[in-house]
């Protein structure tokens, strides 16, 4: 077993204060800058899972530095660099309070929801007569509230959000107009590798300036869900699942073995083999959504591999 960065407590020059989210630990350098370290945590259900999955904080830092590069001409975005496999270096940011998840295909939460006889969700009606996984007629913008680690995030609608003054109105069309954009783009990539972006969410934040930009991960396995192309109409006519990459398998060996993240269960046992069988998995989804060969880092001593890199960025 590989050795894994499950927490973060790195002291960088001019720190000023550190935030911990379910993945991702965030440093503000100089109330300027801010350090974001992913981790190996894994969350699922909004629940940390007791173990790090070995490459999991590197797959999805590259996913999304390689991400934003390719979006950054249609999205201005926080990124300046990536000194080394675990970190994002870029501008501070204010976060909105809430994260624009889009939909292409009735997948995940949204089929949840309709199996109970919802067809509203976030104020966004879904059609009469859908199958799980069947495409849309249009995306559709369900967003949620961000929540705090251990906390579950929430469906929201349009209308709540600017009558609770979440965001002004100016900000979240914005905010509307971005996700479109990134999701076709998003969608066009993963055309071009044989894959069907299904649904994905993304978050913005504010500069000091009063930039919009978007900042966190984009297209990863942990916040988007993709299908594989070939065989997915088939799949669909036959009632069959669907080849998903995404975290979803994760989810659904948590379902099977009686856990949901609800109140008095408990997280099953993950033995040493499934947490390698995960980080494969992770590794086939970084494959087939860059379509490069994954390059492990050294993770000798993450920890301290992580400080030196990041010194020697900021000394530059």
């Amino acid at each position: 077993m590989s050795n894994t960065i499950i927490d973060s407590n790195f002291n960088f020059p001019n720190q000023k204060s550190v935030y911990k989210g379910k993945v991702r630990a965030v440093y503000n350098l100089a109330d300027d800058m801010l350090v974001m370290v992913a981790t190996d945590r894994l969350s699922a259900f909004d629940v940390v899972m007791p173990k790090g999955i070995p490459y999991k904080g590197q797959i999805l830092n590259q996913i999304a530095t390689q991400m934003m590069k390719a979006t950054e001409d249609i999205v201005p975005n926080w990124l300046l660099a990536t000194p080394d496999p675990n970190v994002a270096v870029g501008h501070l940011c204010e976060p909105f309070k809430v994260e624009m998840v889009i939909r292409g295909y009735m997948s995940g939460h949204a089929a949840r929801e309709y199996k109970l006889g919802k067809r509203m969700l976030c104020g966004v009606s879904m059609p009469e007569g859908m199958k799980e996984n069947d495409k849309f007629p249009s995306p559709i913008i369900t967003p949620a509230t961000k929540a705090e680690m251990g906390d579950h995030d929430e469906d929201i609608s349009r209308e709540d959000i600017l009558r609770k003054g979440i965001v002004s109105e100016e900000d979240y069309l914005i905010l509307e107009d971005y996700t479109r954009k990134l999701f076709q783009r998003g969608t066009e990539i993963a055309a071009s590798r044989g894959l069907i972006l299904v649904d994905t969410k993304y978050e913005f934040g504010k500069t000091k300036n009063g930039k919009i930009v978007l900042i966190d991960e984009i297209h990863t396995p942990d916040s988007s869900r993709y299908f594989y192309a070939d065989g997915y109409q088939e799949r669909q006519d036959n009632g069959e699942a669907q080849k998903q990459l995404s975290k979803e398998f994760v989810r659904q060996w948590l379902i099977s073995n009686g856990f949901q993240g609800l109140e008095g269960q408990t997280v099953p046992f993950m033995s040493d083999d499934y947490i390698e069988s995960v980080s494969e998995r992770y590794i086939e989804l970084y494959e087939n959504i860059t379509g490069e060969t994954f390059v492990k880092a050294d993770v000798t001593d993450i920890q301290n591999r992580i400080q030196k890199n990041v010194e020697a960025y900021l000394s530059n």
